[in-house]
């Protein structure tokens, strides 16, 4: 367990620092590869005692349309119907119900992950990084977390059969989150 000096423990709430952080997935691609991508605009907080992370809240909001994998037609089609459909949905939301403490400085973190206005329970792998003061005198705290989705469940269900059998577009997304955290007020 990462030990905390006692003066940067305390029930806080926290925001993310979006120039340290990043939410990053990866899909196969033809059964074969597997592209990769991010969204670049998200928001979000997190409310918790360092010294006792399971007893945290978490929630983020994500802007659907900041897709970016580095090829604009693809990212538009992502944006589309077919996948987001940000048109209608704009924001992808997580907000936890829980965090399960499972050793060191590993978590699981449930709760409610809504894309496409559809909401299912997921389970995020957790790895507190710790907490250090910065040179202007904040606090911060980092993070990182991985889950794995199957994006038919949120009815993104877009696809092409290819000739040789399989499809073009892998049903599981890998999340990956990393997370540098702004100590605000105390709660």
């Amino acid at each position: 367990m990462t030990t905390v000096a006692p003066e940067l423990t305390g029930l806080a709430r926290w925001e993310i620092d979006p120039a340290h952080s990043q939410i990053t997935f990866a899909v196969r691609h033809l059964m074969v590869t597997t592209v990769r991508g991010q969204f670049k605009s998200f928001s979000g907080w997190v409310e918790f005692d360092p010294a006792h992370p399971e007893s945290g809240k978490v929630e983020v909001t994500i802007d659907a349309a900041s897709i970016d994998t580095r090829e604009e037609r693809r990212d538009a089609h992502l944006r589309s119907a077919d996948f987001l459909d940000v048109e209608h949905y704009p924001t992808i939301t997580f907000v936890s119900k829980r965090i399960e403490p499972l050793g060191g400085n590993r978590y699981r973190v449930v709760g409610d992950l809504t894309i496409r206005g559809v909401t299912k329970e997921v389970a995020l792998d957790a790895e507190f990084h710790g907490v250090a003061k910065d040179p202007w005198g904040g606090v911060r705290a980092g993070f990182e977390a991985r889950t794995k989705i199957n994006r038919h469940d949120f009815g993104a269900s877009w696809n092409v059969a290819l000739e040789a059998g399989g499809w073009l577009v892998g049903d599981t997304v890998d999340v990956f989150i990393e997370v540098e955290l702004v100590r605000k007020d105390a709660v």
